[in-house]
């Protein structure tokens, strides 16, 4: 029968009241009915829980500001009546693009390590706060996040926020250069709330600092918007000039000083870890000077680039990979020397991503790569010494951080050096991939989703330091990798250059303005590339398909309506020119017929 309709004031302080829900419904044989319940909350006020380092109050001072949700719904029922009206719309968004997602060509195994980690945009570690910015700790605990700031030496690694939501990503950018820069260009690593609290007194993180100028640059390619960079141009151009008052000081392009780091230590002497951040900044800051017609920096930054490009490679390449060098009498310990380190080549990694080249001389990248699957990536660890932290174990496979292959480890090297983690081995297998060793690169995602594989541990949860850790969405330049994909929008771009299957290809792209999925075919006699826009829009001039080096004729149809377009071989790409500027719609298919 009916359930009696009782009303209940609040629940007293510290308990909560049960009861049960009910809704009637009469069938006539034969018929269904669907009876919907939406479980809907609103708590609008949110309180920092924790201490903020160097922070000093009373509990009862904690700040208090407003979540973002409360600033687009009133209550609780509020949020129900949005959810009710727009629940097809929701649901038929999210199964579009799990269905764009894992309809890509990509092993099981790399749609898993994508999508699972994913979720931590759905955890704990990350909030919004009222005015829209985005927050991340690094990871989370029981009770509450763990180490706060959008740390940036952390999210360095993250890339699936990026490209799954670039507005978000480009809030962390515009609150770091607003509310963590000092006046001389040294940042603070950890952002501290509320927004405008004083900065925290503590050095500066050279790879963090380094690796926003990158960051900047990707996000810039990924929304086109010309205005925010301009916006931004004079911090991003100070931060990376702060390098010249610190780390950097005679400007010969190879950093020298204290490097604080994200193994929460200082790194002392030139090393590639660091320095292919600065070099990377250095090209992307060119790259973005000549842009926005800032000449005198662009020649600057690239003479510097070059004088230490120069001096990296003849200094610190050993013949098979990139080593640290410093005076042991007069550096702190916790260094890594003579050290084939897993994050040697990460500024290259991050150059890769974003379409600059190479940083470094392309043979070495290469035998540096070889060198660290070769010396670091284990296949099981029962003879392992790790006096660390263990996240691998017994007949698990992981990469280490740092190995020691022709001797020379320090005394004290620098900490967690002995440690697997995810986020590396997906920034190492990434970057493997782009080097052309597919298979090393797939066997390390493989190796990190078999010891996530649901029986040993939490398939959506790659801990670290806390649960659900950010380092891990490097995930998803394991996509852009296996993709080769290239993304311009500000020169309204696309490519693609599949590494596994390019004769018959599916992937899924995003850019700021929409996403959607890409596919090609190609044989003897020709080929075929279709690019369909599944949500928002996308401008395009030109569609980059890579690995074809000769002329080819081309029909280009969007829709069915016939473009005229041309296409010719450049640079290891066959580039496919229209007339006009492509404009594509949400549902629109832009088709690429080739023979040649």
């Amino acid at each position: 029968g009916a359930l009696p309709d009782h009303r209940y004031g609040p629940s007293e302080e510290g308990k909560s009241d049960v009861g049960t829900l009910a809704l009637r419904a009469t069938l006539q044989a034969g018929e269904s009915v669907t009876l919907p319940f939406f479980l809907t909350w609103y708590f609008p006020n949110f309180i920092k829980y924790w201490q903020g380092v160097g922070e000093k109050c009373a509990c009862e001072e904690r700040p208090v500001w407003r979540n973002y949700y409360a600033s687009l719904w009133r209550d609780a029922l509020d949020v129900a009546r949005y959810y009710a009206l727009n629940e097809e719309r929701l649901y038929r968004q999210t199964r579009d693009f799990h269905d764009a997602l894992f309809a890509s060509t990509l092993p099981p195994y790399v749609l898993d390590a994508i999508s699972s980690q994913a979720s931590i945009l759905h955890s704990p570690t990350v909030l919004r706060l009222e005015d829209g910015t985005f927050y991340g700790f690094e990871g989370c605990h029981a009770e509450s996040g763990c180490c706060e700031g959008s740390c940036t030496h952390v999210w360095n690694y993250a890339q699936t926020v990026a490209f799954l939501f670039p507005s978000l990503e480009r809030s962390l950018r515009d609150a770091d250069y607003t509310y963590n820069m000092r006046e001389d260009g040294r940042m603070c690593f950890r952002l501290q709330l509320p927004l405008g609290s004083p900065l925290w007194e503590f050095h500066a993180a050279a790879d963090g600092q380094l690796g926003g100028v990158l960051k900047v640059y990707r996000d810039w390619l990924l929304c086109g918007d010309d205005e925010w960079l301009r916006k931004l141009w004079p911090k991003v151009k100070k931060a990376l000039e702060y390098a010249w008052i610190d780390w950097d000081p005679d400007q010969d392009g190879v950093i020298e000083g204290v490097q604080h780091n994200t193994y929460d230590i200082e790194f002392h002497g030139p090393n590639t870890m660091i320095g292919s951040f600065y070099l990377g900044a250095l090209r992307a800051a060119e790259e973005m000077a000549q842009h926005l017609g800032d000449s005198e920096a662009m020649v600057t930054y690239c003479r510097v680039y070059e004088s230490g490009r120069t001096r990296m490679e003849r200094e610190l390449f050993n013949g098979e990979y990139y080593i640290q060098k410093y005076d042991p009498a007069k550096a702190l310990k916790y260094q890594y020397g003579q050290g084939c380190l897993s994050d040697q080549m990460i500024g290259q990694w991050f150059a890769h991503i974003v379409g600059l080249g190479y940083l470094f001389e392309p043979d070495h990248v290469r035998s540096a790569l070889k060198a660290i699957f070769e010396h670091n990536w284990r296949t099981d660890f029962w003879e392992h010494p790790n006096p660390q932290r263990i996240y691998a174990l017994n007949d698990e496979q992981g990469l280490l951080l740092c190995s020691w292959p022709r001797g020379g480890r320090p005394a004290f090297p620098f900490p967690y050096s002995d440690e697997v983690w995810c986020g590396i081995e997906y920034q190492v297998a990434s970057h493997l991939i782009y080097e052309g060793f597919v298979e090393e690169g797939l066997a390390i995602v493989k190796g990190v989703r078999a010891r996530h594989d649901g029986y040993r541990r939490n398939p959506w949860n790659e801990f670290e330091c806390g649960s659900h850790y950010a380092r891990s969405l490097a995930s998803w330049a394991v996509l852009t990798a296996l993709s080769g994909y290239r993304f311009d929008l500000p020169h309204k771009t696309l490519g693609f250059a599949p590494r596994l299957r390019a004769d018959d290809w599916r992937s899924f792209w995003s850019v700021g303005t929409g996403w959607g999925t890409y596919s090609q075919r190609l044989g003897e006699d020709g080929g075929e590339a279709t690019l369909n826009v599944i949500y928002g829009a996308l401008e395009l001039e030109t569609l980059l398909i890579g690995g074809i080096m000769k002329r080819a004729k081309v029909v280009a149809t969007r829709d069915e309506q016939v473009l005229e377009a041309t296409a010719w071989p450049r640079e290891g790409w066959l580039s496919v020119r229209f007339a006009q500027p492509v404009c594509l719609k949400e549902g629109q298919r832009l088709k690429i017929m080739l023979s040649w």
